[in-house]
């Protein structure tokens, strides 16, 4: 009750945050070039932040991005949109459909360098500044048969939304496992893959996002459930084909663990359009590495506390140059 008591007032919080960063937005349409604002000629009046579906770390940050942007740089206002992640904020990034949008590292590269889901389709996107680390989660029941990658054959199993990071990264690991063909896979939000898990329609499921998720407490407050490490083995097939990957894991600790769980750790990223102005760029760095900015931020999702000036300033495709001013003069 506790945990579904805190998942609620979470959730209650970043409704107002997204009432908030709403409010004065009237009829004001940004784009990546600002051509209407309030704050300067390059500056747009009105900005989305493409995020993520309910249950992970991208849908409230994204709120409480909003909420900063909005609070911090004058004359502009913000509002974070639920989304499929990655791959969809990618594409939205670069269409000029959203001026921000949240994106694993693999995705972001894909769709920087027009390879993998983007081959034919690159997308004109740079870093603002890198997030936090995350690790991919495999779950299934606490009395499943399943004890590895490879026990997945013949399973039915979640590998997240179509067109999020983590289902390119599910997709990668059972390709590297040589048991892709052999697994059924499903499309399933990660509220809906954790109903499916319950309600015995998965074997498995795999998720990404920092510790602790809220969709997996969520589950764990009805279903007794087992965390499936990923073998060293496979881990060094998978970095030296993908590198912007590293090897992590779920620590103990977190979600009651005993021990530590190896898994595949990817960053996340901020993304922009690159043709977006960079003092403008500058001016939403600014504002989101203010310390009370990064606080507020860790009251919303414990991740935040992750984000500095030195990690941040990381990443596997090119800063925008408005960020990388403001990195360098920190």
């Amino acid at each position: 009750m506790k945990k579904k008591w805190t998942m609620f007032i979470t959730l209650i919080f970043v409704v107002a945050v997204m009432v908030t960063a709403l409010t004065g937005c009237g009829e004001g349409n940004g784009n990546v070039n600002g051509d209407n604002n309030d704050t300067g000629d390059a500056s747009p009046s009105f900005i989305s932040i493409a995020s993520g579906s309910p249950g992970g770390a991208y849908f409230p940050l994204g709120a409480g991005m909003a909420k900063v942007i909005t609070d911090n740089v004058e004359g502009v206002f913000a509002q974070s949109e639920s989304t499929g992640a990655s791959v969809e904020n990618s594409r939205l990034v670069g269409s000029g459909a959203s001026e921000m949008g949240m994106a694993m590292a693999n995705v972001a590269y894909d769709a920087y360098a027009g390879q993998g889901d983007f081959d034919g389709d690159q997308q004109d996107v740079v870093a603002l500044f890198s997030m936090y680390p995350a690790a991919q989660h495999l779950i299934v029941g606490a009395d499943s048969d399943i004890y590895s990658v490879e026990d997945l054959v013949g399973k039915t199993v979640s590998v997240d939304a179509a067109g999020s990071g983590a289902e390119v990264t599910s997709y990668i690991i059972l390709e590297a496992a040589g048991i892709r063909d052999e697994v059924n896979t499903r499309n399933f939000s990660q509220p809906e893959a954790a109903d499916a898990l319950k309600d015995g329609q998965v074997d498995a499921v795999f998720y990404n996002f920092a510790h602790p998720g809220a969709v997996v407490e969520e589950i764990m407050t009805t279903k007794d459930i087992r965390f499936i490490p990923i073998e060293d083995e496979l881990l060094d097939a998978i970095i030296a084909d993908y590198p912007y990957f590293t090897k992590g894991v779920i620590p103990a600790g977190v979600y009651g663990l005993d021990e530590d769980v190896s898994a595949l750790t990817v960053g996340n990223l901020m993304l922009v359009h690159a043709d977006m102005d960079e003092d403008f760029a500058y001016a939403l760095v600014e504002a989101m590495f203010k310390e009370a900015s990064l606080n507020e931020l860790v009251g919303i999702h414990q991740v935040a506390g992750l984000m500095n000036v030195q990690d941040s300033a990381v990443s596997p495709i090119p800063l925008h140059p408005g960020a990388e001013r403001f990195f360098q003069e920190q």
